[in-house]
């Protein structure tokens, strides 16, 4: 049976998105696989994020990871887009959503690691409905 494709969605490809496909890999990978991109790309994943999710999880994104354009990712089961309060394109998919998250680039640690753990919540959350459906 094919693992869904989850796509985590956010304008640049740079931070929450990120952190999320790479949650989404920690966590989710029994039940789906997961992908990030944007509709603008800055030319690395933000530093921060980086060091973060190196400090909390051991995750190196930088050595797994790259911003991408929704045009690299293939086709998509489910789009959770993380709130960027602007109009996303439409991918087709059989499931979207939006998370609302605030984007934490430039604010302190501890903005970080608050937006990464709602990301773990709901990445959890997400491995568990998708094991019932």
């Amino acid at each position: 049976m094919n693992k869904t494709r989850v796509a985590f969605i956010c304008v640049h490809n740079s931070c929450r998105s990120q952190i999320a496909e790479a949650l989404g890999k920690l966590y989710g990978a029994d039940v789906f696989e997961s992908f990030s991109a944007g509709t603008h790309l800055k030319d690395r994943i933000n530093p921060d994020a980086v060091r973060i999710m190196k400090q909390l999880y051991g995750i190196d994104m930088e050595q797994t990871q790259r911003p991408k354009l929704l045009e690299d990712i293939p086709p998509m089961d489910v789009v959770i887009t993380m709130g960027c309060n602007v109009e996303c394109p439409y991918l087709p998919c059989k499931r979207r959503e939006d998370w609302g998250l605030f984007d934490p680039t430039g604010k302190s640690d501890d903005e970080f690691m608050k937006i990464i753990k709602e990301i773990e919540a709901k990445i959890k959350n997400l491995q568990r409905e998708l094991s019932i459906d």
